[in-house]
């Protein structure tokens, strides 16, 4: 196997999901501008959280986390790689199938269960007749992320990349059709989420057949290797249901307030942007590279693999965080403000956005922390770390809904990330050397965080000057592109000065990519 660059892989992984998540934008402005924050919208997000819920449970968050390690070590050993993968397929294959058909029949209890404040009113019944269209989902896009870890494994990161980037693509198209001919709308996104898992599916198995694993279903059969996946996935498991329980008493406590759920939802959306670019990016590619360091005994290569990764994150999310702080009014009233989304709820979503925003640097870390527990198949202390935080958000939500509203779901969203990734952290102390920090991350941090503040500074009195143009409808997109445009250059350039990082860093990394 070729070594994967980290860096360009970095940059790879991020690109394509920054393509994705801007194209996912264009799809959330468009229902916005569709369905605004009305019964048919808040319905439809909740039946397409339902299978997008599970998924993390299943898949991207539990299964996978145990896969890609013994399968990268498969890999690197000359084992029958292939064989695992074939296997692991077929059995997950046989559980989704079981569990799409039970999840379908149970549609209106997970819809109680998702969001009872729904029950009474038309939200409920059409939330149910969604999710049940919808929820077939679950199968296509879990065997999709396996398909997507083997890709990763092998250094395919443009192929696994480019799935979400398909979803979005087929939800645009699906809306300008349905506009165009006057269908339902809510009904047609409902039936273009199944449409999409089998559009992705078909992509990431046609590209893994090209890499030279052709996955083919067969009757499930327990191997050994099944066997020590089913021992490290089940910890894995357990610490997805406990954030999918978080996700939950997010959803509960909105669902009580009208619109809450749509505010959240569009909140997220726009958080999850550089989330995903880094989160995604840094996950994607270092689980598999620390998973064959660990297995070659290279704890100096493991070590910069890890600092570099933090290092990363560091640079591009904590002035992301401060930004959508300091601007969470502008982008919201920008961004969505048009069709049936009107200026009242602007202040509710960009509150929420501001309180997510102090989480991202959370999230993200918890994205480099996490694989040096998987890689070492450590899954038991990452669902210790997990269900604390799942007390922390269940009582934070519950007690500050009386006081604050809707607003409790993202404060204890938030601040449930700060503590399971101080735990995660703490955990990693006892680790060896590749969870150490070196020299040049405890040097450049610090500056990371300066040269962020003082951006957030410059974002600030831009803002001030610029509120006439943001709202004025001619005026805004440009007003907000120079916004956008200031905190990009004042961050580079007092990064640069201060020795946060070099320019030269980026554009070195960006031609080992091309080359």
């Amino acid at each position: 196997m070729k070594p994967i660059r980290l860096v360009s892989s970095f940059l790879t992984v991020g690109g394509w999901t920054l393509a994705s998540r801007g194209v996912g934008f264009v799809r959330d402005v468009m229902m916005a501008a569709y369905l605004g924050t009305g019964p048919v919208a808040e319905a439809f997000l909740i039946a397409f959280s339902l299978p997008n819920m599970f998924r993390r449970f299943f898949a991207e968050g539990a299964f996978n986390m145990a896969f890609v390690p013994l399968f990268a070590k498969k890999l690197e050993a000359g084992e029958d790689a292939k064989g695992f993968a074939q296997d692991a397929f077929s059995a997950l294959g046989a559980i989704l199938v079981v569990f799409t058909i039970l999840g379908t029949v149970l549609m209106p209890w997970l819809v109680w269960a998702m969001a009872s404040g729904f029950v009474g009113d038309a939200r409920f019944d059409l939330a149910v007749t969604f999710g049940r269209i919808a929820f077939s989902y679950i199968l296509f896009i879990s065997l999709v992320a396996l398909l997507s870890g083997v890709l990763t494994t092998l250094g395919r990161f443009t192929e696994a990349s480019f799935v979400p980037v398909l979803l979005n693509l087929i939800f645009i198209a699906a809306m300008l059709l349905a506009a165009w001919a006057g269908w339902d709308m809510g009904l047609t996104l409902a039936w273009t989420v199944p449409l999409t898992g089998v559009a992705q599916f078909a992509f990431a198995w046609w590209w893994a057949k090209k890499a030279g694993f052709t996955i083919i279903p067969r009757m499930p059969r327990m191997t050994p290797e099944l066997r020590r996946l089913a021992v490290i996935a089940a910890p894995a498991v357990l610490a997805g249901g406990v954030v999918q329980i978080n996700l939950l008493v997010g959803r509960q406590v909105a669902s009580f307030t009208e619109g809450a759920v749509a505010w959240l939802t569009y909140a997220d959306r726009l958080y999850q942007l550089p989330l995903g670019v880094v989160g995604i990016a840094i996950g994607t590619v270092l689980l598999p590279d620390l998973s064959r360091r660990l297995r070659a005994n290279d704890s100096a290569g493991g070590q910069d693999s890890f600092n570099r990764g933090t290092e990363f994150a560091l640079a591009l999310t904590v002035p992301s965080a401060v930004a959508l702080v300091v601007i969470a009014g502008p982008l919201i009233s920008v961004l969505f403000e048009r069709g049936a989304f009107t200026a009242a709820d602007t202040t509710p979503t960009a509150l929420a956005l501001a309180i997510y925003g102090l989480g991202l640097p959370a999230f993200v870390m918890q994205k480099v922390l996490q694989p040096l527990y998987y890689a070492r198949e450590d899954t038991r202390r990452p669902f210790h770390y997990a269900a604390l935080a799942m007390v922390v958000n269940l009582a934070l939500a519950v007690a500050l809904l009386p006081l604050i509203g809707f607003a409790a779901a993202a404060w204890a969203t938030t601040i449930s990330a700060w503590v399971m990734m101080a735990q995660l952290w703490w955990g990693a102390r006892s680790m060896g050397i590749e969870a150490r920090f070196d020299d040049r991350l405890r040097h450049r941090a610090p500056r990371i965080i300066a040269a962020a503040l003082l951006m957030g500074a410059c974002l600030f009195g831009m803002a001030q000057l610029l509120d006439l143009p943001l709202a004025t409808p001619v005026w805004r997109y440009g007003a907000l592109v120079v916004l956008l445009l200031t905190g990009i250059v004042s961050y580079f350039g007092f990064g640069n000065a201060l020795g946060a990082f070099h320019l030269s860093d980026f554009a070195n990394a960006l031609r080992r990519k091309r080359g």
